[in-house]
């Protein structure tokens, strides 16, 4: 999973309902690019190279996981969506025109992609809304900022800023201070923690399973080293949350983890003989009771052959041995417990169709139903 790149995209209209062009964009960017950060001014300018419309301009701050190829494309998507006709024969008036003006600090020379973007230096309709975002960027090959460019800038054409302002797309998970994120093995909950974590400014609390020395030989032998496998996974589990969830205030910090403690009585119940569950059982409730309860713990569903597939494709040596039976066990231990619940707000999500790392517009759809 690649972590979020800032990229700064300009935004131009000059056909149709202008200003209604530019917010369809920018809901379509948050739709298939990514989280919009900060968007400047509109500024209305004279058409550039051509007899046309004025324009109504804009740049806009986006974090995006996707390449800048994967960036443009999705890009020339949204125009086409939004009515844009390309044409062999120069500039013309179009309903929306999008450009990457920077993508990270990277410098990208391909037939149909450049970034910089060739033409930045030369146009006030973009340096002057950049400006409102990102004044301090530095041009990576010029080796000024924005505020030189604009300053040493030749074009002279005239530019407006108007009155109404461009809304950002967003979710809300504010009514949220610690998350849980639960689900089968390979079912994506670190991925989705990670990825909430990044988007929301949230602080993350990981399982530590690579150091259990005992995970590898228990899928060599079960019946030997259940026990002091479900032993060594509950006591890490109970110390590192204990010593996480301590240093942060939970009525301002906003936590997302990638599992509950719970997650250490469903898998002992599965993997451990009748008599050895009854103590497991004994010391997990004694432990369970010290621990404070997520807001929200959500249960990410996937069928197994789905869980076989992103098992097999993460590629963890000790890992691959898991029979289907196994995982089935465990859904259902998951699903048993959640029933029972009463005292915990419980979302279940079945992510089975979807591919939440990949597609943005699968990962909005889990986040807006973690919102709602």
């Amino acid at each position: 999973m690649k972590n979020p790149v800032l990229t700064y995209i300009a935004l131009g209209s000059n056909e149709g309902k202008k200003l209604e062009n530019l917010q369809k964009a920018l809901t379509y960017i948050f739709e298939k690019v990514g989280e919009i950060s900060a968007v400047s001014n509109i500024y209305k300018t004279p058409a550039l190279g051509f007899q046309g419309n004025e324009f109504l301009n804009a740049c806009v701050e986006v974090k995006t996981r996707f390449s800048a190829q994967q960036t443009l494309n999705r890009l020339l998507e949204i125009e086409h969506i939004l009515g844009r006709e390309r044409s062999e024969n120069g500039y013309q008036n179009r309903t929306i025109d999008l450009d990457i003006i920077y993508y990270a600090e990277e410098i990208i020379a391909e037939e149909n992609l450049q970034i910089p973007h060739p033409h930045l230096a030369n146009r006030k309709f973009v340096l002057q809304p950049l400006i409102d975002i990102a004044s301090e960027k530095m041009h990576p090959k010029l080796q000024k900022n924005t505020l030189q460019l604009l300053k040493e800038t030749n074009d002279d054409s005239p530019i407006d800023a108007i009155s109404e302002t461009l809304k950002i797309p967003q979710i809300n998970l504010k009514n949220y201070n610690y998350l849980a994120i639960e689900g089968n093995i390979g079912a994506g909950k670190t991925s989705l923690a990670e990825m909430i974590s990044q988007d929301f400014q949230a602080k993350l609390i990981t399982e530590r399973f690579k150091d259990n020395p005992f995970l590898p030989k228990f899928y060599n032998d079960q019946s030997r080293y259940a026990f002091p496998l479900e032993m060594s996974f509950l006591a890490d589990r109970y110390q590192q949350l204990i010593d996480d969830i301590s240093q942060y205030d939970l009525f301002s910090d906003f936590v997302v983890a990638d599992y509950d403690v719970y997650k250490s009585l469903i898998f002992a119940e599965v993997t451990l003989q009748e008599e050895e569950f009854r103590l497991y059982k004994k010391l997990f409730s004694i432990m369970y009771n010290d621990l404070v309860k997520p807001d929200l713990y959500v249960y990410l569903y996937q069928n197994t052959d789905r869980l076989l597939e992103n098992i097999q494709k993460r590629g963890r040596k000790y890992e691959q041995k898991i029979p289907p039976d196994y995982l089935e066990k465990i859904n259902h231990g998951y699903l048993d417990f959640i029933k029972k619940q009463h005292h915990l707000n419980v979302k279940i999500i079945d992510i089975s169709e979807l591919d939440f790392v990949n597609r943005r517009e699968d990962y909005l759809t889990v986040l807006e139903q973690l919102q709602s």
